[in-house]
């Protein structure tokens, strides 16, 4: 049984998931935190599918042994390839939710007959789900997807720094993005360089930033169940599967504390 005491757990590849981990503790300032950055496999966008889901699985069940009482895929990588298989492998154990699920919600309630566009990995533009999901809401969304493969490990390994600039200008360019209103940034890492992104649109379109919104549907999620928890410390305990200095200067860039990372292998 799960408590309203027991931590929010959050798994990504690496530092994108920070930016919901950030937005879920500016929302839920009381809730305890277990965070896992998968930094030895990363980035999961260049994985192939049963990849993604053995390392999902195996983080799945690292964080029921933190007795997690919510699990949030925050990875649209792994939402697509593996969503369905941890949610199967944790059962009623414990909660379960993705990052597209939220934005799909998002999207039907303010965007109708709106022509957007999105950039993600090769995983997640080439599973297709959220065109998918998209085409069964039937409310004239145009979904035109980009696939931007080396954008997350560069922002991995060199956060919002100028070297990022001609990067994005070559993504940002392609003809598919053209006259779109909006556009969805459909991996947790690319809000480091969402200012980045507006600006290379002269701030003419929204960018559609999913840690805000999911980190909303977690609260509701929370509240629907009963767990949210008003009275905790705000405990934070992030694991690592491989320690390396871009991932900790990441956890300093997005938490102002000081945060300790503890190693664990997903496999021995």
């Amino acid at each position: 049984m799960t408590n309203k005491t027991d931590p929010i757990g959050i798994f990504d590849s690496g530092i994108g998931g920070l930016t919901v981990a950030q937005a879920i503790v500016t929302q839920l300032p009381k809730e305890d935190i277990v965070y896992f950055g998968d930094t030895a496999h990363m980035p999961y966008g260049e994985k192939s599918t049963s990849a993604i889901q053995a390392y999902s699985v195996k983080i799945a069940d690292m964080l029921l042994k933190q007795h997690c009482k919510l699990i949030l895929i925050a990875c649209y990588s792994a939402t697509s390839a593996a969503f369905d298989l941890v949610k199967e492998y944790v059962g009623p154990q414990a909660a379960v939710m993705n990052v597209i699920d939220p934005m799909v919600h998002h999207i039907q309630l303010h965007y109708a007959n709106k022509r957007l566009g999105l950039i993600g990995t090769r995983q997640t533009v080439n599973s297709n789900v959220y065109k998918k999901k998209i085409d069964t809401l039937n409310n004239g969304v145009q979904l035109n997807s980009l696939a931007t493969n080396l954008l997350a490990s560069a922002i991995e390994e060199f956060g919002d720094n100028s070297v990022i600039d001609s990067l994005l200008a070559e993504y940002l360019s392609h003809h598919s993005l053209k006259d779109i209103e909006a556009l969805i940034l459909a991996c947790t890492h690319y809000p480091v360089v969402k200012n980045k992104i507006a600006q290379y649109f002269n701030h003419k379109i929204t960018i559609i930033d999913p840690s805000y919104v999911v980190a909303e549907a977690v609260t509701k999620r929370l509240e629907d169940d009963k767990l949210l928890n008003n009275n905790g410390s705000g405990h934070k305990h992030f694991y690592v599967s491989d320690y390396t200095e871009s991932f900790a200067s990441g956890t300093k860039i997005f938490f102002d504390e000081k945060i300790n990372l503890e190693h664990y292998p997903l496999w021995e």
